[in-house]
């Protein structure tokens, strides 16, 4: 009897034992989850993935998502977008070749016979160097309610063809909204797999961080891209609205041509709301998409102090309202923030200008693109810097944007692939690979991020993040990284010290 005592004892004593380190082991994560809380994990993580190697040549003349609609003077290149700030009117747009053909378009709730609205457009034409377009035709759709699908014909007297889509959801502070992040997308086969992958979401619109068609890649600006390119994304552009900001490929100035005037192709072909938004051009302008205050910039557009850019952005920035529109979203071709060597620094006098005013008005992210690759930064400023005090390191900073650049839609000039060693503290998830993100605003605190690579064919899920508010839940919501980031990626060696 006495052995087995001891022998319990001793049984006992090691439960204890093993309790009191368990105990023990519990303490300190508590104790390393306060600490992580007030001083979060930082880093960068650079993606292992490497693309298979694939030449970026344009999609043939020939391809089946250039094919021209059937039937006589059909129309083609239809694409929709929005002609009012909040989605209640809405610009649908599309060219005719054999003859200009009627401009009305039918719509309505019901489809078929049943359109028993009707709207007139208009028409105009352009020429560029040895091109003259097509009929391209705009015409606005008034007065039209929220969250509603609408059915619309065009072509009539000729080829009629029918499309649909359904309005934005109204402003509103905790309104559901997907919204669609493109960039750079051109119109090679890794273009097609970028677009087809981006159909499978539903999503309410698109935001597109600019460079459409790539046709100044061509010989003489060759504008019957821009046709192509128009016949390629009609499949997504008809049917729910494209967020444009203007890109290097989209301004077009060519004197060596004769072509003095910037950005002709692309304003002749797609219109923005500018006047709704109270802007002076066509290329900076804002609209409210449910819970989103998205304001869109220009880069190739003069954006020095007092410049109309310029004032315009202070101007819109006091109308903001979080408490209807809590998420404040800025679109911009060239990144601000990046840290690949192609168009490295590109972005430095745009911020220069404007980060201490998106920081002031804590903006939730800043989407660019112009660099085909993806990034995602923490939350870091650069705004104490000036010329005499020195101090030109950026900082983690609650306040700040995140920075996403998604310039990897897949265009002709291929993926830029020179990362900067070392990763600098700001970047928290890199990859030179092609495809498209979604961002799923859940409510005025939180929206889930996802990027999907094109991965062989395949959409894959490789970084995401749950961003949390800056106006109404300010934490360190980009301290965190997502297993689908950490299971495909090798951390930083650099270690960095959290400064907020």
């Amino acid at each position: 009897m006495h052995t087995e005592t001891a022998g319990n004892n001793g049984i006992r004593q090691r439960r204890h034992g093993a309790v009191a380190l368990l105990l023990a082991a519990v303490v300190v994560l508590a104790a390393a989850a306060q600490t992580a809380e007030a001083h979060p994990p930082r880093g960068g993580v650079t993606s292992r993935y490497v693309r298979k190697h694939q030449a970026s040549d344009d999609m043939p003349l020939d391809a089946d998502v250039f094919a021209v609609p059937a039937g006589r003077n059909a129309p083609q290149q239809v694409h929709i977008g929005l002609a009012d700030q909040t989605g209640t009117a809405i610009f649908v747009s599309w060219v005719t070749v054999e003859a200009e053909g009627n401009s009305t378009v039918l719509y309505g709730r019901a489809a078929d016979n049943k359109l028993d609205l009707a709207a007139e457009g208009i028409i105009t034409r352009y020429t560029y160097y040895n091109y003259t377009s097509g009929y391209i035709h705009h015409c606005t759709l008034a007065n039209l309610d929220h969250g509603t699908k609408y059915y619309y014909a065009v072509g009539f007297g000729d080829t009629v063809r029918t499309f649909w889509f359904t309005t934005p959801p109204a402003p509103g502070p905790d309104v559901p909204l997907r919204l669609g992040l493109i960039g750079d997308l051109g119109q090679t086969p890794d273009s097609n797999s970028t677009l087809t992958h981006y159909e499978s979401h539903t999503g309410d619109a698109v935001l597109f961080v600019g460079d459409l068609s790539y046709a100044d890649k061509h010989p003489l600006h060759d504008n019957n891209r821009w046709d192509t390119w128009g016949r390629f994304a009609e499949r997504s552009i008809a049917y729910q609205p494209w967020v444009w900001t203007t890109g290097n490929h989209e301004v077009d100035f060519a004197p060596e041509l004769g072509e003095l005037a910037p950005f002709k192709p692309f304003t002749h072909r797609y219109p923005t709301p500018w006047k709704a938004s109270e802007s002076s051009e066509p290329y900076w302008y804002s609209v409210k998409l449910g819970p989103a205050h998205i304001i869109v910039l220009s880069s190739y557009s003069a954006f020095g102090k007092y410049t109309p850019q310029y004032k315009w952005l202070e101007a819109e920035l006091k109308r903001v309202d979080r408490e209807v529109t809590p998420w404040l979203f800025i679109s911009t071709h060239v990144p601000w923030y990046n840290s690949n060597n192609f168009h490295y620094m590109e972005g430095e006098p745009m911020r220069a200008q404007f980060e201490k005013m998106a920081v002031n008005a804590r903006v939730d992210a800043v989407f660019a693109g112009h660099v085909h690759a993806y990034e995602r930064t923490h939350r870091y400023s650069n705004i104490k810097y000036n010329v005499t005090d020195g101090k030109c390191t950026p900082i983690a900073d609650r306040r700040a944007p995140v920075y996403v650049v998604i310039g990897d839609g897949g265009n002709v000039e291929g993926l830029a692939d020179e990362l900067t060693w070392p990763q600098p503290a700001y970047s928290a998830f890199r990859e030179y690979s092609f495809g498209h993100a979604v961002l799923d605003i859940k409510n005025r605190t939180h929206a889930y991020y996802a990027w999907y690579r094109n991965h062989d064919g395949n959409k894959v899920t490789a970084d995401t993040m749950w961003f949390t508010n800056r106006y109404h839940m300010p934490n360190h919501d980009d301290s965190v990284y997502s297993i689908h980031a950490l299971a495909s990626a090798k951390p930083n060696k650099v270690a960095y010290a959290s400064a907020y």
